[in-house]
């Protein structure tokens, strides 16, 4: 800790040369995993956590199953984080700089755990040297400037039997020095694998150190995962884990090997129930044991939810004690359970958001009350909490590749919750993440329905964005899936958002092109309100080109097939838009009287806004008529009507218009 501290102390390369620091001054733990380089930067970053009043920032470059995370993802979080709204979809480059640029400013302390090199580090690093990064990694990060290695080895002596005296008390320690002093060695003085022994003496009161000591020498090897007599840190841990597992009760020692297969490393016990098929009480209490005994740590949880974390350095031997222990057949029966479980807890999590008279509240109540949320608090909650493990159960389900319809069950859930209880604009970046898994189940399996589906979601976020280019390729290519498939409503829904592309990009004649391409299909179907509508939106591509006439014959039409469709609303709305074209084509008579006809419709309809937008439609065109008489009597109306709903409702109307010419117009 004094050599880390004295590091950001200490004067760098760029001020020895006169220049202010580029940007934060990145202090690097290096070591083994097992070595405690990750216990250390959090305890550094606790005992510095005054002088950064911004806060802490935390995140993960590595899986846990050994990938390297993507810069993309981690800059996501890390922005979620800070409450940066960020755009679905957005590139790794555009990320890294929204981060910087959130950054920028801030007193921020930055911890980056299990770095794999310089490159994931490089694009995270903020260029304000009023931040500090710490670094964790096994080895150097070449290729960042001014970076020097804390490294970790072992424990001297005299701290790995204080470290386990906090297991055992003292007692045991001073009673037999040279066990322990054994002891230590036999863990490569390795503060993981010494936690373990701790915990296994803590366990059992009466057992002496020099009882452990003999029976982990007596393990020779076995399970050390390294050459004969090696004493290297991992194998010490492979050893002592090993030694743990095997002194475990049978549905113990199962849990425990299984729960390498927990999404992100995070389990709860719903996780570890359904990983061993074994009850949630049960497996919470066995849960509890486990962090007794070290081999697990409670994960943060502010909302008490119970929620555990497997430490990064024991799932690869976890994953060797499965393959070992567990067919594979049994495993994949466990990754199913527990895939299924999460679908279940997703779809509460979503119904208990549903009506009480509703048939999702009707379906939840049948379910066991372990599944069920009280309330739609805790259920948001619980999402909330398990978040990044629902992500991660996600692309972990889609990677494994013989679990696809649960896969695709599971995205489908989890979408659903997501929107339930988020909204679709604040969970648009998970979903961004959630269809392009979707487009890869979906293409993989050969299952065209989905992916065309997949593809207009896609583009249905890019276009929010802006991405409209990008979108129309998507909508594009999902046209051409859609077909493929002889699937209607894929096909025409593609062709629509295709004109609505070409609308955006100000490509009047194509849209309309493209709208008249989704009309022809709704017409052959009778689908007559969809038909409407394309008429309009027809008639809207026709007024932003200018060509007046065709837009008038549009909203004609849109009228005609709402009022056969006997939606009385639309057809008032059709009627006012039919009434703004012939404004804007100097036909003030024919507009006088589309506004009075629409006058009409949306009285009927009560439709008090559009009414009062009309009323001041027909002020204008009478004024222009030469009747400022009549037209003082029609804005008197509206200012009535606008008067009349603001009493009733206690707030302040919005102006009603439906805008389909450019203000310019």
């Amino acid at each position: 800790m004094k050599e880390l501290r004295a590091d950001i102390e200490r004067t760098g390369l760029d001020t020895l040369t006169g220049r202010k620091a580029p940007r934060a001054r990145v202090l690097l733990i290096a070591g083994r995993p097992g070595s405690g380089r990750t216990a250390l930067a959090e305890e550094l970053a606790g005992q510095l956590r005054a002088d950064y009043p911004d806060g802490t920032l935390r995140a993960r470059l590595t899986d846990p199953g050994g990938g390297r995370v993507p810069t993309e993802r981690t800059a996501r979080e890390l922005l979620g984080a800070l409450r940066v709204p960020v755009a679905p979809g957005s590139a790794e480059d555009q990320l890294s700089e929204a981060l910087r640029g959130a950054l920028d400013g801030r007193r921020v302390l930055l911890v980056l755990d299990d770095a794999a090199d310089a490159e994931q580090v490089e694009p995270l690093l903020p260029d304000t040297p009023d931040c500090l990064v710490v670094a964790v990694s096994e080895g150097p990060l070449t290729g960042i400037s001014d970076v020097r290695p804390c490294t970790l080895g072992g424990l001297d002596t005299k701290s790995a039997l204080e470290l386990l005296s906090g297991f055992t008390g003292s007692v045991r320690i001073t009673c037999d020095p040279r066990a322990a002093e054994n002891l230590a060695e036999l863990c490569a003085h390795q503060p993981a694998a010494l936690v373990l022994a701790g915990g296994w003496l803590a366990a059992r009161p009466k057992a002496s150190v020099a009882e452990l000591a003999k029976q982990l020498h007596n393990t020779g090897d076995e399970g050390a995962g390294g050459g004969k007599g090696s004493l290297a840190s991992l194998a010490a841990l492979s050893r002592v884990l090993g030694f743990v597992h095997d002194g475990l009760p049978g549905p113990a020692a199962r849990i425990l090997r299984l729960l390498s297969l927990a999404p992100a490393g995070f389990a709860d016990p719903h996780t570890a129930s359904a990983l061993a098929g074994c009850s949630v009480s049960a497996a919470r209490t066995t849960l509890d044991d486990f962090v007794a005994l070290g081999l697990l740590r409670r994960a943060p949880a502010p909302s008490g939810l119970p929620q555990y974390a497997v430490p990064a350095c024991l799932l690869p031997q976890l994953s060797s004690l499965a393959a070992a222990h567990e067919r594979p057949a049994e495993v994949q029966l466990a990754r199913a359970r527990m895939l299924e479980r999460t679908v279940r807890l997703l779809q509460s999590c979503r119904a208990v958001t549903e009506p009480e008279d509703s048939s999702a509240r009707r379906k939840l109540a049948g379910m066991p009350r372990a599944l069920r949320f009280p309330t739609p608090g805790a259920a948001e909650e619980w999402l909330r909490v398990r978040h990044p493990a629902l992500l991660a159960s996600a692309r972990l389900a889609v990677a494994d590749g013989e679990l696809d319809t649960l896969a695709r069950r599971l995205m489908a859930a989890l979408t659903r919750a997501l929107v339930a209880h988020y909204g679709t604009g604040a969970a648009a970046p998970e979903l961004y993440g959630i269809h392009r898994l979707v487009l890869d189940v979906a293409s993989r399996r050969d299952l065209p329905r989905e992916q065309a589906a997949a593809l207009l979601n896609l583009a249905d976020l890019d276009a929010s964005t802006g991405r409209t280019r990008e979108a129309l390729a998507r909508y594009r290519e999902a046209l051409d899936v859609a077909r493929a498939a002889g699937d209607p409503y894929a096909t025409g829904r593609a062709m629509e958002s295709v004109g609505g592309a070409y609308q955006e990009l100000g490509d009047w004649p194509r849209a309309a092109d493209w709208f008249g391409r989704a009309l022809a299909q709704r017409l052959t179907r009778g689908e007559r309100l969809d038909a409407a509508r394309l008429y309009g939106r027809i008639g809207t591509a026709h007024t932003y080109a200018g060509r007046y006439g065709d837009a008038v014959r549009s909203w004609r039409s849109a009228a005609t097939g709402y009022r056969k469709a006997g939606d009385v609303p639309s057809h008032a709305r059709a009627l006012s838009e039919l009434a703004r074209v012939q404004e804007y084509a100097g036909r003030p008579e024919e507009c006088l009287r589309a506004c009075r006809e629409a006058v009409d419709w949306a009285r009927e309809a009560g439709e008090v806004r559009l009414l009062a937008a009309l009323q001041v439609r027909l002020a204008d065109t009478l004024e222009r008529l030469g009747d400022p008489a009549a037209a003082g009597l029609h804005r008197a109306a509206a200012e009535r009507m606008l008067g009349e709903e603001l009493n009733e409702q206690g707030t302040t109307p919005s102006a009603y218009e439906i805008r389909s010419a450019p203000d310019e117009d």
